[in-house]
């Protein structure tokens, strides 16, 4: 019985380490780029390395960016009046990522529903699908997103 049991186990192990199996270790620091979907389809976020490192991510596309009369929304929330006139589609919204421990941290995330800028993690379930945390001060306080990346 012992044996049997001993050879479930290693063999439970090898199956969830195979590649493709969903189960991944670790990440390389560029998995992250690319273009991502929001929470419910709303955007599309366009993640980059700067030239110094960093990661970023672009608001490229957004669901309803004009507004009735043709004019493109604009950044109406954001607390600086002079940022009030750019136009939501085109704004950076993820700054200043580094990768370490296996997540993308040390940056913020822009949230311009309410003009609020708040500290983040990101950490990728899989290829396809990553946790994007915002939160006040410490991140129990927060609120977790998935994003999925676009399939082109």
């Amino acid at each position: 019985m012992k044996r049997f049991l001993l050879i479930t186990l290693t063999l439970t192990a090898f199956v969830l380490l195979l590649p493709g199996s969903g189960v991944v270790s670790t990440w390389e620091a560029d998995d992250i780029i690319g273009e991502w979907y929001t929470d419910g389809n709303e955007a599309i976020v366009r993640i980059y390395k700067n030239r110094h490192g960093r990661y970023f991510g672009r608001l490229e596309w957004i669901k309803d960016a004009y507004e009735s009369d043709g004019s493109p929304k604009l950044d109406k929330e954001n607390p600086n009046r002079e940022l009030r006139n750019r136009p939501l589609q085109g704004l950076v919204i993820l700054r200043n990522f580094s990768f370490e421990n296996n997540r993308w941290t040390g940056g913020t995330i822009y949230d311009p529903e309410n003009g609020r800028t708040y500290s983040c993690t990101i950490r990728l379930n899989n290829r396809n699908t990553m946790h994007v945390r915002g939160y006040v001060g410490i991140s129990a306080l927060g609120r977790t997103t998935t994003w999925t990346r676009k399939r082109n």
